[in-house]
């Protein structure tokens, strides 16, 4: 926050410096001596495109921050329809993400997850630990198609599958409080993949929020303590999720009324294997790099989603 506060005092200093000199130059257009006019007819343009960018730069650096944007962020990546192939693509979209945050410098925490046999994911829940990780992964939010032909596909068809992901911003505990009262928290033996038995204690941890009825099961750890505590976690991710969905549902209302729906249940983004294309549909955005983006490089996508709400809030804000 400071460092953006001194980025905001440098910039309307050097605006009012521009000002000042853009103000010279008009003078000096009223001037009788023709060469003075002539310096300050060719030097003005360049002076007030500069003092257009320092006001959109203020513009910008005074709209309103998100006050979720610099916290850690929970991930969950869920196989949709596909089957199988929708499940493999889960676990590469997962690596995707945990490459992205490797590239930021941020630390991916395993809440909970139901592999496949098959090394796919029908279900992966992770933490992304680190400064600005929500500002960035919010974007991903939605709908991830994927267009290919799948290995055990013997007539070279493409198959098309899809992945929902969720993006949260981590609760804070004083945010999100958990009455014991409101709670039921049911252990069980936990299993892995195929039924086989994780171990013989019951540290699968099923906890029910009973005022909403939200339900989080986790069993990746061998103490039930531990499972607990990351099953609380993602429940306050979920609640204060659905408090700020609450809390914008007028505004969102408004806005779908003016550009559509925009919500999870529609595609933002297919992968299409055979050429070797990446498509966001929010923005328009075409990459021919789609090993590199499955490796972590998705910025200069979520570049062109930040630029798109910053002109949205501009426009909002008039």
């Amino acid at each position: 926050e400071r460092a953006q506060l001194e980025e905001t005092v440098a910039r309307w200093r050097e605006r009012q410096h521009v000002a000042r000199e853009v103000e010279e130059h008009r003078e000096c257009l009223r001037e009788k001596d023709a060469e003075l006019r002539e310096l300050a007819r060719g030097e003005l343009p360049a002076l007030e495109a500069r003092l257009a960018a320092l006001d959109a730069m203020l513009k910008q650096l005074l709209l309103p921050k998100d006050p979720t944007d610099e916290r850690n962020t929970v991930l969950e990546i869920r196989a949709g329809t596909g089957g199988d192939e929708a499940s493999l693509f889960a676990a590469e979209l997962f690596r995707m993400y945990t490459r992205y945050a490797e590239r930021h410098g941020w630390r991916v925490e395993v809440l909970s997850s139901s592999p496949t046999g098959l090394g796919g994911f029908k279900e992966v829940i992770a933490l992304v630990v680190g400064k600005g990780a929500f500002s960035r992964l919010k974007f991903e939010g939605g709908v991830h198609r994927v267009q290919r032909v799948p290995v055990t596909e013997t007539q070279g068809r493409i198959h098309t599958s899809a992945v929902t992901v969720a993006v949260l911003p981590e609760a804070e505990d004083v945010e999100v409080e958990l009455a014991d009262k409101d709670l039921r928290i049911d252990v069980y033996r936990s299993s892995g993949p195929g039924g086989q038995s994780v171990n013989t204690t019951d540290s699968a941890v099923r906890v029910t929020h009973l005022p909403t009825g939200l339900v989080v099961t986790c069993q990746d750890e061998k103490s039930q303590h531990k499972n607990k505590s990351k099953a609380l976690k993602i429940l306050r991710a979920r609640l204060l999720e659905r408090a700020r969905s609450e809390q914008q549902s007028e505004i969102a209302a408004n806005r779908k009324a003016m550009v559509g729906s925009g919500d999870r249940s529609e595609k933002i983004r297919t992968y299409n294997f055979p050429q070797s294309r990446v498509t966001d549909h929010r923005v328009n955005v075409t990459l021919h790099t789609l090993d590199r983006v499955l490796d972590g490089e998705i910025d200069p996508i979520v570049d062109a989603l930040v630029t798109r709400q910053q002109a949205e809030a501009l426009a909002a804000a008039g």
